[in-house]
């Protein structure tokens, strides 16, 4: 039986003794559910901030209102500046962050069931952009399951 994402996870961050953290928009706190869905989290999880509205982004994540207003609050820059927000409010060595439309709609920028995932660490952000079809449940469920995909492939490569 292949080890779920999360014991990935967790096995690569307890071993290596690093710290996580998440933002989280469109997921709602799926993120975190998955990942203290697993006995020995706190080992390396510290937390989250689920970040739905515009103002706990600019107010508790730092995000940038011009970010938002030339952007959108969908987009690749409020992605990285949630991670590294949140990343910094917390101390963790990694963050991922989600933001996104999980239905049902779109808007002018954005179809529904596009994410942008951000992930930040030590050296380095950056923001992957996913477009999923199903309905709102099953896009956060994907939204959130890539999001642990996109975190686990950037700390792999950015620990060698």
């Amino acid at each position: 039986m292949t080890p779920s994402i999360q014991n990935k996870i967790k096995e690569l961050f307890c071993s290596r003794g690093l710290s996580l953290s998440a933002a989280e928009s469109c997921t709602g706190g799926q993120i975190s559910h998955l990942l203290t869905g697993v006995s020995g989290a706190s080992g390396y999880y510290l937390g989250s901030v689920t970040s739905y509205a515009v103002s706990v982004k600019e107010t508790v994540l730092g995000v940038d209102p011009d970010a938002i207003r030339i952007n959108g609050v969908v987009s690749s820059q409020v992605a990285i500046q949630m991670a590294d927000g949140v990343r910094r409010l917390t101390g963790s060595d990694y963050a991922v962050s989600t933001t996104g439309l999980a239905g049902p709609g779109g808007d002018e920028r954005n179809a529904e069931g596009t994410v942008w995932i951000g992930v930040s660490g030590p050296r380095s952000s950056r923001a992957v952009c996913k477009v999923f079809k199903g309905d709102r449940a099953r896009n956060i469920r994907h939204f959130a399951d890539c999001a642990l995909k996109e975190l686990y492939k950037f700390v792999l490569e950015d620990i060698r």
